[in-house]
């Protein structure tokens, strides 16, 4: 749960006043949606791998940014999570960066124990979607055919946060 007062949050990024200040300025000021997230993407910084992509809350994008370790809004758990708290794959950021209108964020990081996902593989991303796909339901390729670690043996019996 949230324990970042709003003036913390006001004093760590800039208001957005302007358009010209938010896409040409110096200083951070994020756009969170609606419901309080702003999407981040997470590459694996030496390979340009896409390893993941979660969100942030102001106190997560705050958190990643004074450890320098990344942390997400689980939107499944509803919880600040900061990433290998369970498993030990702890993402350490390398770079951030956000996206011309701020409403996106960019994290290169290195990965303790060479992955990402919960479900063992490098990447979260370790499916590939066949283009011009004529056959329904489409069927879709692995592009990672092992696992790196074996979720059972890392999580036990931690329930999946996997939600249908």
């Amino acid at each position: 749960m949230s324990t970042a007062s709003p003036k913390a949050s006001v004093e760590a990024f800039a208001p957005r006043l302007s358009v010209e200040q938010v896409e040409e300025g110096a200083m951070l000021a994020p756009k969170f949606s609606a419901d309080g997230l702003i999407p981040v993407v997470t590459t694996d910084a030496g390979s340009g791998e896409v390893l993941m992509m979660g969100v942030m809350t102001s106190e997560a994008l705050q958190r990643t940014i004074e450890t320098g370790e990344a942390h997400y809004w689980s939107r499944s758990r509803q919880c600040l999570w900061r990433k290998g708290a369970t498993s030990g794959l702890i993402q350490k950021v390398v770079e951030i960066r956000v996206d011309d209108d701020q409403d996106a964020i960019w994290l290169r990081v290195e990965i303790a124990g060479g992955a990402s996902c919960h479900v063992g593989y490098r990447s979260c991303f370790y499916r590939a979607v066949p283009l011009h796909a004529a056959a329904r339901p489409i069927e879709l390729t692995f592009t990672e055919t092992e696992k790196v670690f074996d979720p059972i043996a890392v999580y036990g019996d931690a329930p999946n946060p996997t939600q249908l």
